[in-house]
């Protein structure tokens, strides 16, 4: 059985290492925003943020192998059953690397669809072609680390997540540099240093996760394809697919939306959307480690250690947002000086930065309930939360773009993850029901 005593030192043993690492993940797209932004032209800019955001709409579909793997793995070392933490692990990466082939071989159809939506300009849909054309090579071993790193998160391994993060972000950014700056590759340098960097952190992934593979249990075929344990993952993972659907829906109309505003608009909002990749980066640290604790309270039953659990977890995910807002409003302008040099763009985002000052202390309760509910395995309850929660998104969009335009954008995705924090709260009793 797991260790179910709770401290705050052992949330921050969890949380820290998932907060470092995640916190290093947006830098990714800083480098790549700020190296292309060197170049002096709003284009290139756009175009990675683009096409950066249209394999987003297609990997973020696959998350629900990092929640799922994440809240199953947990519940299976609550419950004592080390052999089903392995198995779990091995029919995630499968899942894994066959929705990363088929989403090689339909990228013609992917990419003419996402062009279809998008309004963007010739030459920043020209240079945005150019890089999702390197990028889409590295979706099975993308789509496979979701799986590995909720295996690792879900067995209290997060160190080895910030080791696999520091060695992705550190080739990441060294080739970027390298690529784009030193060999003049431009947007092409940016992708391949990307897909390098993916392929390396899946081989070095399945490394640190070599306790699963030390027994028999990952190849026990019997165990892998038990029909009653295959339908349970097809479950969870269904609704948690369609809840990330919902969701990266939301965020891709976001970009396309303000791509109708100028490559001047998309440009700046690709900026200030690093902020927002930030903070949700950095709160998830304490939501995964809502997840873990959580998990593993529902498996050995322990309603009361699930509420201690989601308290102690929430106290820390609230400081954090208000830490981040306060950085933000202080150094935010220098931030977006770094990313930028076209004057315009900086002009722009300057004049929306409030909005990301805003957004850790609006989002901050949907967070920690993401990693409640994925750690409780509370699937259905969660896509429930999030259609009501798009909903009034949708209906923010249709009211307040044509009044605001771009502040309108901006206004409609604070209701939407306002609304996902009240949804779930008012959903929260079940998950100490889930453990009883």
């Amino acid at each position: 059985m797991a260790d179910l005593r709770l401290t705050h030192r052992r949330v921050l043993a969890i949380a820290l290492p998932i907060v470092l690492s995640n916190a290093t993940v947006p830098l990714l797209g800083l480098v790549d925003t700020g190296v292309v932004g060197q170049l002096g032209q709003a284009a290139p800019i756009g175009a990675v943020g683009l096409g950066s955001v249209v394999l987003a709409s297609v990997y973020w579909i696959f998350g629900f192998l990092r929640m799922g793997t994440s809240g199953m793995v947990a519940q299976a070392k609550g419950a004592g059953d080390v052999a089903e933490t392995g198995a779990i692990l091995m029919r995630a990466l499968m899942i894994g690397l066959a929705a990363g082939l088929a989403a090689v071989l339909l990228q013609a159809p992917l990419f003419w669809a996402a062009f279809r939506l998008a309004p963007a300009s010739g030459e920043v849909e020209r240079l945005a072609r150019a890089y999702l054309s390197l990028r889409i090579f590295g979706a099975p071993a993308t789509i496979s680390l979701y799986a590995v790193t909720g295996w690792l998160i879900a067995t209290e391994r997060t160190r080895g997540v910030l080791v696999l993060q520091l060695w992705m972000n550190l080739v990441n950014i060294g080739l970027d540099l390298w690529f784009v700056l030193g060999l003049g590759w431009g947007v092409r340098g940016v992708a391949t240093a990307t897909l390098t960097a993916e392929w390396t952190g899946l081989a070095l992934g399945l490394w640190l996760c070599r306790a699963a593979f030390a027994g028999d249990q990952w190849r026990d075929w019997a165990r892998v394809f038990d029909r009653l344990r295959l339908k349970l993952m097809l479950k969870l993972n269904t609704d948690i697919m369609l809840r990330t659907v919902l969701l990266q829906g939301c965020f891709t109309s976001f970009v396309f939306l303000g791509a109708g505003f100028g490559d001047r608009t998309l440009a700046a909002n690709q900026v200030l959307m690093q902020f927002i990749e930030i903070t949700a980066f950095a709160l998830d640290g304490f939501a995964f480690a809502a997840e873990s604790l959580v998990g593993q309270a529902v498996g050995a039953r322990a309603p009361v250690v699930v509420r201690r659990a989601a308290i102690l977890t929430g106290q820390w995910g609230a400081g954090g947002a208000v830490a981040l807002a306060a950085v933000f409003a202080l150094a935010g302008p220098q931030i977006i000086d770094l990313m930028a040099t076209d004057p315009g763009v900086r002009e722009t985002a300057r004049a929306f930065l409030p909005w990301v000052v805003a957004a850790p202390l609006v989002g901050v309760a949907s967070w920690m309930f993401d990693g409640i509910f994925i750690g409780a395995t509370m699937t259905r309850p969660m896509l429930k939360a999030m259609a009501i929660s798009v909903a009034c998104y949708a209906v923010a969009l249709t009211g307040l773009i044509p009044l605001w335009q771009n502040t309108g954008l901006w206004a409609s995705l604070m209701v939407l993850n306002a609304m996902r924090g009240l949804t779930m709260a008012a959903f929260y009793p079940g998950a100490e029901l889930r453990a009883a």
